[in-house]
């Protein structure tokens, strides 16, 4: 015959399942997945995601900061219906990424990435030979950002990155390239020999930024190209320099033997606007 049960074990035993439950509870909000949602961070990189249209949910601005700039920001989106927020300095402070918020911090949708097929097709729908900007273990994210930046201003058409051991597009990426990010379609592939004879077939052709080839203002830059940059520690890798059509180079007359990677692509990008548009 079994015996009356203690109290306090009973209790003990409520309390517990009480604690395992809040504790599964917890567990479940921890576990739903997070929004697809980046901030944006400063004037200019907000300014430009508002005119290029992206779905922005809502924008913090620090107190005290209405009249310093940011009336054409807050014109647009009134325009467009999108909630500003006046929070405390330190509320931002706390969220940036970038470590250099100004004052003013968006929540926007995140990037989608393009196909290397589409950013050809942008090209034939402006009427232009495509103009892409090839990274090849680039990690730096400034000068991904600064990368960006310049493409968008020499008229190239798209940038390709790796997924694996390379840059994204990242808080501090968008806030360096100061908007153009808005703007550059970025494609994200998983093997970058296969994208460059994908790109081949499709009649572009592949230059290497290398020590060893054409000075670039000898070369033809004109034409469907694609641009291969490196990093500035290894350089392009061998598979990736096997599958280029021809290289160019930038001389150097000073002390110093390399420049930066984001100096470098903008050298050879500014020379191949020149070229095609003077012919």
């Amino acid at each position: 015959m079994m015996g009356k049960q203690n109290p306090k074990r009973r209790e003990d035993k409520k309390i517990a399942n009480d604690h395992d439950k809040k504790q599964s509870d917890k567990n479940k909000r921890t576990d739903k997945p997070l929004r697809d949602v980046r901030q944006i961070e400063g004037k200019n990189p907000i300014l430009e995601a508002l005119k290029s249209g992206v779905t922005i949910e809502k924008i913090m601005v620090a107190k005290g900061r209405r009249e310093t700039g940011n009336s054409e920001i807050f014109d647009l989106a009134k325009e467009r219906n999108i909630k500003i927020q006046f929070v405390d300095r330190k509320k931002l402070d706390y969220s940036t990424k970038t470590g250099n918020h100004q004052g003013i911090i968006a929540v926007a949708t995140n990037f989608s990435y393009y196909e290397p097929e589409e950013i050809i097709q942008k090209a034939k729908n402006k009427g232009e030979d495509p103009l892409i900007v090839i990274l090849d273990q680039l990690t730096d994210p400034h000068n991904f950002g600064a990368i960006i930046r310049t493409a968008d201003a020499c008229g190239a058409h798209g940038i390709i990155i790796t997924k694996n051991r390379s840059v994204d597009l990242s808080p501090i990426a968008v806030k360096s390239s100061a908007g153009a990010a808005e703007h550059m379609m970025v494609s994200k592939v998983t093997n970058l020999t296969q994208t460059l004879k994908e790109l081949k077939n499709l009649g572009v052709w592949i230059a290497a930024a290398e020590p060893a080839g054409e000075a670039y203002y000898k070369s033809n830059l004109t034409g469907p190209l694609a641009l291969v940059i490196g990093s500035e520690g290894k350089g392009i890798s061998r598979l990736v320099k096997e599958e280029c059509d021809f290289s160019v180079s930038i001389p150097m007359y000073g002390e110093i033997g390399s420049l930066n990677a984001s100096v470098a692509a903008g050298i050879l990008l500014s020379e191949s606007a020149r070229q095609r548009r003077e012919g």
